[in-house]
């Protein structure tokens, strides 16, 4: 309905102008005159044009509207907007509270640094396509370190350079000086890593220092990083592999090593045999969360998996081919590839990229870049003799994360200003109950002085950020003008709900005497009552056919059974696996029903099966499934299984009342190739134009797609009743009571237009 394609609109004006990146350029104004006067009200020619060319494909989006054609448009929504204000509606707290919200969604776009994040994005896509091996040599001191210290351990890390200039082994120095726990085992080695993986600082080192160099000390909040670079290679992209996987750990006895090794290369036999990889998966792995997924592994590229883990893969070249046994420190895998991918094209993952440098380790850049740019824009003046007092006030409990200044001085430091950003003051409480809310435990070479002068620099660029958000108004045309469109897109959005949307849907009455006085609108042609059926062939066509005999319709899907030890129907854990699969298929379709067959073995009480079915429903019913979507079926000790324990079982059908959910089923097997459609067609609809307009069973193949329909009958043309047409009779009633309520408010706010400014407009 009109209030639907409104609110979406309103949307796409949020949307579309939160992407700009630059303001539109000041309009001189030749003349005072305005173009339109509604009632006590003036709108001048650049108003008009600038809502012009945002919304001349209003109507057609395939035509522009003239400016005269536009301007009828233009005044009724100005008009509506004067009668909300004379109502008081921008007035109200939920409106400002609205409109709140909504600033502070469209600031954090214009306040973002667009150029840098687009250069970032740009620089992490190129790295991307390459993985570089380096190793790192940590001298360890805290972000937060006296000067001295920091002098001390930057020329540690200089030092250490020059003996590795001079020849010494960068493994043998990793393990002997480096404050990286790891690096006691790895000597330092990084492995291959791609953008994103290790911090910013150490990622633009290794990408741009030549194989075999060693960088100058690199500053993390960790310390001075020496980097050399091992090698670079392509991109390997991403791989998703599944695996099999047999649990054993590095504590474990030989016997137990043995039999896990034993046991892996049984599995590997019965795939080598060609039995089933779901079947070795589900025999097999201890792996309890990929198991119950055929043993599949979220993708993963290089540097996110174990190396054993990770090289097997990659070396896989074909889809479903399989490794040998693999050994890591958590067990034995057998891995099977799954897919492979390798790097997208930069306007695919630009929107992720642009996220991601935002919120990375780059993010640091961004915010440093903003902060020398706010610092420069605005005037800032500081007082260093209030804050030399402030900062006396630092100690040792600052490093600890639990500092309170009131107990050290009971000043009012309300009355101290510490800087102005554009004349307005800023006092030196709020910043020391920002240090107290923001305070966290440091290292232990961290210096009070320094922390402090760390929270200062940080709330004096969040105070600029926060001047620069509560003004850009004023710095900022484009914004102006989109919080003006959103203001006035939510009072009109509340006039059209008051007057219009919800009278017409809660007018019943109205709606049927608007449908007596317009039933000649309303009208179905000549159609045909059928179901079709495509699918790529006629035994496809025929399953689906014998499917939708009866209703519900039982789906060619279910669940994994649950098996019970002897005369037990207990839900213990080992069932719980299997009942939050069948939980999650439930939940995920909601038309689903499912039946529930319990079985006993000959030698079990006759109650045990139904018991068994019982404390099934009560699980599912405790999550909120209904007894209405589950069918019960008790067939005690009848159709017994070659599998003894198999005859100890609930096993799980699933039925649905709905078509597209037998569709869906048939899709995941065949690959999207089957349709299912049931209701009336017209001769010229796209998928009932392949048959004769007749009563009966037809079949036809075109493109190699089988298609088949049953038409049951063909309806005559008629007019729509009023609970078939409602929907219509509603959005036509909405037009009507829209119409007229204009008509009512034009009497109140008179028009008057300019013709000689309306043709300087540029069409």
């Amino acid at each position: 309905m009109f209030k639907t394609t409104f609110n979406i609109c309103l949307l796409a004006i949020f949307i579309v102008s939160s992407c700009k990146t630059t303001a539109p350029p000041q309009k001189v104004v030749t003349e005072a005159r305005p173009l339109l006067e509604i009632g006590n009200e003036t709108f001048s020619i650049d108003e008009y044009e600038d809502a012009y060319n945002k919304n001349k494909f209003a109507s057609d989006s395939a035509k522009a509207l003239t400016p005269e054609e536009y301007l009828a448009l233009y005044t009724d929504i100005k008009i509506k907007v004067l009668q909300a204000k004379e109502d008081g509606k921008d007035t109200t707290t939920d409106y400002k509270e609205e409109i709140t919200s909504y600033r502070e969604q469209l600031a954090k776009n214009h306040l973002v640094d667009k150029v840098l994040v687009e250069k970032l994005a740009n620089e992490a896509y190129t790295r991307l396509k390459q993985e570089v091996r380096a190793s790192h040599i940590l001298i360890g001191v805290s972000e937060d370190a006296s000067p001295s210290d920091t002098l001390e351990a930057y020329r540690a890390a200089i030092a250490l350079r020059g003996r590795l200039e001079e020849g010494s082994d960068f493994g043998d120095m990793a393990m002997r000086f480096s404050k990286d726990p790891a690096a006691k085992t790895t000597k330092g080695d990084l492995g291959y890593f791609t953008a994103f993986q290790t911090l910013y600082p150490i990622e633009s080192a290794a990408y741009t220092l030549p194989v075999g160099k060693i960088s100058q000390p690199v500053r993390t909040k960790a310390g001075y990083h020496l980097i050399r670079v091992a090698d670079r290679r392509p991109s390997r992209g991403m791989v998703q592999i599944a695996h099999v996987m047999v649990q054993v750990d590095s504590s474990a006895t030989e016997a137990q090593k043995e039999s896990a090794k034993t046991r892996i290369n049984e599995a590997y036999e019965h795939l080598q045999d060609g039995e089933e990889w779901t079947d070795v998966v589900e025999s097999y792995s201890d792996d309890k969360q990929s198991r119950r997924n055929n043993g599949l592994l979220p993708m993963f590229g290089t540097g996110q998996m174990v190396p054993e883990i990770e090289e097997a893969s990659f070396a896989l070249a074909k889809v479903n081919a399989y490794s040998k046994p693999v050994l890591t420190m958590y067990g034995w895998h057998i891995v099977r590839l799954v897919e492979k991918k390798m790097v997208e094209t930069f306007l695919v993952m630009a929107p992720s990229l642009r996220k991601k440098v935002v919120t990375d380790s780059r993010g640091k850049v961004i915010e440093q870049v903003n902060a020398k740019r706010l610092r420069e824009k605005y005037a800032v003046q500081e007082f260093a003799d209030q804050w030399s007092a402030v900062a006396a006030l630092a100690d040792s409990t600052l490093r600890t994360g639990k500092w309170d200044h009131m107990r050290a001085v009971s000043a009012d430091w309300s009355a101290t200003t510490l800087f102005k950003i554009e004349q307005k003051p800023f006092d030196a409480l709020t910043f020391l109950n920002y240090v107290k809310r923001k305070q966290a435990p440091k290292g232990k070479d961290a210096s009070p002085a320094v922390i402090i002068r760390r929270y200062y620099n940080d709330y004096l660029t969040e105070s600029l950020f926060d001047y620069e958000k509560d003004h850009l108004e004023d710095s900022n045309p484009e914004f102006k003008s989109l919080m003006n469109e959103i203001r006035e897109g939510v009072l009109l959005s509340q006039m059209m709900e008051e007057n219009v949307w919800q009278r017409s849907l809660s007018d019943s009455t109205g709606q049927q005497s608007f449908y007596n006085r317009n039933k000649s609108r309303y009208n179905y042609s000549e159609r045909a009552l059928a179901t079709i059926i495509s699918a790529k062939d006629t035994q496809t066509v025929n399953a689906i056919k014998k499917t939708l005999t009866t209703s519900p319709y039982k789906l060619e899907r279910k669940s994994r059974e649950i098996l019970f030890d002897l005369n037990s129907a207990e839900i213990g854990n080992e069932q719980i696996d299997a009942l939050t699969d069948l939980y999650i298929v439930m939940e995920k379709n909601p038309e689903y029903i499912v039946e529930i067959a319990g079985y006993r073995s000959t030698d079990e009480s006759e109650l045990t099966s139904a018991t068994r079915i019982r404390n099934v429903v009560k699980y599912l019913n405790a999550r909120n499934i209904p007894i209405l979507r589950i069918i019960e079926k008790d067939y005690g000790s009848f159709r017994q299984a070659a599998e003894p324990e198999r005859n100890r079982r609930v096993g799980f059908q699933f039925y649905s009342e709905s078509r597209k959910d037998v569709e869906k089923v048939y899709n995941s097997e065949t690959g999207k190739t089957v349709m299912i459609q049931d209701g009336y067609f017209t001769k010229e609809h796209p998928q009932f134009s392949r048959f004769k307009w007749q009563a009966g069973e037809q079949t036809v193949t075109d493109n190699n797609i089988v298609y088949w329909t049953n038409v049951r009958k063909i309806e005559p043309p008629r007019g729509k009743t009023f609970a078939e047409a409602r929907g219509s009779v509603i959005n036509d009633y909405q037009k009507e009571l829209e119409k007229q309520w204009l008509a009512r408010l034009q009497q109140k706010f008179p028009v008057k237009v300019n013709p000689a400014e309306l043709d300087k407009i540029k069409r």
